[in-house]
């Protein structure tokens, strides 16, 4: 699609993806309505800026009839599909579509679409970095977040077509797409989570299988070949797959070969270095790595770009991140972990004393698979939010556990107070923070401004500044 004149276009939620199709609808000469229930001063803000340019707002309501009447709906993933202009517009028979999908008509370029449980971001940061190596121009965004890239609709804005577009789906986006269709999708892993919105595993499962939904020949696929979930969903998908995973299957794709990270396409062995030469902390991170270096060599990105790559990459924010250290005290910000199997894998990548924290908003998982991390890392936990009622009844009497009220300073004191010597503290909540927080980087920022002032007020001396516990080992997973 190159334009929109004639056509009208309702925008439903004005948040960033919400303002950016508003943006890109606009710019393609369409007539944008756009609506949403908040009437905040961000949100006013945000209405003045479309009505300046061209765009009719309605805040504090979503006129049905209007967004019922447009061409295109476009709806934002943060508007829970069981809200009321939702539910009306599918009792009047109205299909509406994410964001992305509305960017994916515009994008003038191939495309490469990474998702999954855990590891979309780094996965999709690092894919666009490994190409980038290789001296492609790459333009990154979706659901990776504002410190990483644009919403998808911002990447149709360019005045320049990139070699690659790399975007980030959630299953939220995924769950209303129509002709979106990847060059190369890759799938990290499978894993229950956001089932404060769905109603089963499977039911959030089937939104992830979206991404297959218009495969053909000429598609291919990098997927996990150590999750079986993965391969279910992918079983008889047109296009070629390509799989990752710490063995050789014997299938193409990326694999461990002892500690060499190893990449096979088309029965040509490339070694890509070794785990130490991998630049990322953590098990997950190989096997973010591994997914990362398979669609970039789909891609085209040659070996030794690949290989740079790999080692100079940066780690993100909120994820195994080492914040603070004094006294034998570790402080590690794993904010971004808001589901069991992320809070387990980082759990299972530390030796040595560990008080873990867990708790925020109650997404509906089974906390009972933190057991066996917890017991063989002797671990203890503080549980706290709205869900540490739940975690403390899960885990008391199999894990030392104790279930603290009141706000998340208070236990970052209480754990101050807690952590002797040879102790790393993580953040590793196993649930959203919406509780308490208005992101996972909030919390994570708080996490490591009070963790930064705790260890401040402690004078380190030569016999207490060794910690017994180690870095991030290769068993964590996002």
């Amino acid at each position: 699609m190159n334009t929109l004149e004639g056509e009208t276009v309702a925008v439903v939620g004005l948040a960033a993806s919400g303002r950016a199709a508003a943006r890109l609808a606009l710019e393609k000469g369409g007539e944008v309505h756009v609506s949403d229930l908040r009437t905040d001063t961000a949100t006013h803000a945000s209405g003045a800026e479309l009505r300046a340019l061209g765009a009719e707002v309605d805040l504090g309501e979503h006129p049905i009839d209007r967004i019922a009447g447009a061409d295109t709906v476009v709806v934002s993933p943060g508007i829970r599909p069981d809200t009321p202009v939702l539910s009306e517009l599918r009792e009047r028979g109205v299909r509406w579509i994410s964001e992305p999908e509305f960017a994916f008509r515009f994008f003038d370029g191939p495309l490469i679409a990474v998702t999954g449980t855990n590891g979309k971001t780094t996965t999709a940061v690092l894919v666009a970095h490994l190409l980038e190596e290789d001296g492609l121009d790459v333009a990154l965004g979706g659901n990776i977040g504002h410190a990483f890239g644009p919403p998808a609709s911002e990447l149709a804005l360019r005045e320049q077509s990139p070699a690659w577009y790399v975007v980030e789906m959630s299953s939220f986006q995924l769950a209303a797409i129509d002709r979106f269709k990847p060059d190369i999708g890759v799938m990290t892993n499978l894993a229950p989570d956001h089932l404060d919105w769905y109603p089963t595993v499977e039911s959030y499962y089937a939104d992830k299988a979206n991404l297959f939904r218009n495969a053909d020949d000429d598609s291919r696929w990098v997927l996990n070949g150590d999750d079986q979930a993965v391969a279910a969903l992918a079983e008889g998908i047109a296009g070629r797959h390509f799989y990752f995973g710490r063995a050789n299957s014997g299938r193409p794709g990326a694999y461990l070969d002892g500690d060499v990270l190893t990449l096979d396409l088309s029965g040509v062995v490339e070694p890509l270095g070794h785990t130490d030469d991998i630049a990322l902390p953590g098990a997950h991170n190989l096997e973010n790595a591994l997914a990362a270096a398979t669609a970039a060599g789909l891609a085209g990105a040659s070996t030794g770009s690949i290989r740079r790559g790999l080692a100079d990459a940066t780690a993100l924010p909120h994820r195994t991140e080492k914040v603070a250290e004094a006294n034998g005290v570790r402080w590690v910000n794993d904010s971004k972990a808001t589901n069991v199997a992320a809070a387990r894998s980082a759990i299972n990548s530390f030796d040595g004393a560990l008080l873990v924290l867990l708790g925020g908003k109650d997404k509906g998982e089974d906390f009972s698979p933190l057991v066996e991390a917890l017991t063989k890392a002797d671990a203890r936990v503080l549980a706290f939010g709205q869900a540490g009622p739940r975690i403390y009844e899960a885990l008391d009497g199999r894990v030392p556990v104790e279930l603290l009220p009141g706000g998340f300073d208070e236990v970052m004191e209480a754990a101050a107070q807690r952590a002797v010597p040879g102790t790393t503290v993580l953040l590793s909540p196993a649930c959203s923070s919406y509780d308490m927080f208005t992101n996972y980087e909030e919390r994570g920022a708080r996490f490591a401004a009070l963790a930064k002032a705790s260890s401040s007020t402690k004078t380190s001396s030569p016999a207490n500044t060794t910690s017994s516990a180690k870095a991030p080992s290769k068993d964590a997973e996002r």
